[in-house]
Formats: structure tokens, sequence, C-alpha cells
């Protein structure tokens, strides 16, 4: 798997992918689903408070599903929002989890941020499966927190700091850089 950013060529196949997966993203996420949305996503990707990536297979360079930052806020906080969505042709392959773990990696070492969180709602299970697996703790539940589908819905708050996902990495072999966020 390859975690990289989106650019306009990815427009169709993307575009094709979430159409395909509608039935997978509701009541959950309502992802880009034609030319102009992906297109205002790329624009708005161009800032430096967001990043919209794809997460792709290696062997035929499929779309397995996107990951996005926003809110990516520097100073004090170090912190950023995460959203994402599969792809139902691929769904339950483990491609969301390996993609996972490669945007963490990026996250913490290249950005440094301290903290990502995730807001998911309680009901969608295969999401809090997804970042359960990668070491995400709850934290809260926030009532009517996002409107999504012409409804506020209720979310659950997750998140890992980056000592967390140090941890969670080495406890797997992995030997992640021990930089402190406490310097940043």
């Amino acid at each position: 798997m390859v975690v990289l950013a989106a650019t306009r060529r990815d427009r169709a196949d993307f575009v094709a992918a979430m159409r395909a997966s509608a039935a997978l993203h509701q009541p959950w996420i309502a992802p880009p689903v034609d030319d102009d949305a992906f297109d205002a996503v790329l624009e708005r990707s161009r800032g430096e408070s967001f990043e919209f990536m794809l997460v792709r297979r290696r062997s035929d360079a499929a779309i397995a599903g996107y990951f996005d930052l926003s809110q990516i806020i520097r100073g004090p906080l170090q912190s950023a929002f995460l959203g994402y969505g599969g792809v139902a042709a691929l769904s339950g392959e483990g491609y969301m989890s390996e993609g996972l773990r490669l945007l963490l990696r990026y996250v913490f070492e290249e950005l440094r941020l301290h903290r990502i969180e995730a807001n998911i709602q309680p009901d969608n299970e295969r999401s809090l499966a997804l970042v359960r697996r990668a070491g995400f703790v709850r934290e809260g539940f926030s009532e009517r927190y996002l409107k999504i589908g012409g409804q506020w819905r209720d979310h659950e708050r997750w998140a890992i700091r980056v000592e967390q996902w140090q941890d969670t990495r080495a406890e797997e072999g992995y030997a992640p850089s021990r930089w402190s966020s406490e310097s940043a």
C-alpha cells in the first residue's frame, strides 16, 4: 500500500470509486462524488491546513480509500482532524488499516504533529474498529456534532498522540523516531 497526495489525474478513478461505494458510506460520510466536488477538495489541499491523500494498492494502483487531514494547527496545539473513507470493492481486505499505519507515520514523523483526532458516529462499527486497531483511544462523546446528510449526528471522539503511536509501533517491532512533541 502507498498513501499519496491526490492529484487532478486521480479525479476520474476517485469519483468512480466513491460513487460505487455509496452504500458503504451511507449514512456515515459524504465524500466527493463528482468532478466539481473532487476539484474543490484538491483546491482546499493547496493550503497549509488541509491534506487529501489516497490509499492505493501497490500491485495495480487501485484506490482502496482516502484520508484527509483537516484543521492542521501548528503552534502549541500541533494537531489535526482525520477523515477517511474506503472503497467498497476492496473493503475488508486490510488496505485501510495498512493505509492508516502509513498515514500515522507521516503525521508523526514528517508533519511532527502531537495529536490526531477522528470523530466517528457510534454505530459505525467498521470505522471504530479501524481506529482501535491503529491505537486510537476514545476520549469522549459529542452530541449532534456534525451535520451529515442533512441531519445533526452524534459522534465519539477518538485520538492518538505521538507517544501512544510510538509505544504501539515499538510493540510491533518498528522503532519509530523517539522525538518528543514537548520540544515542538
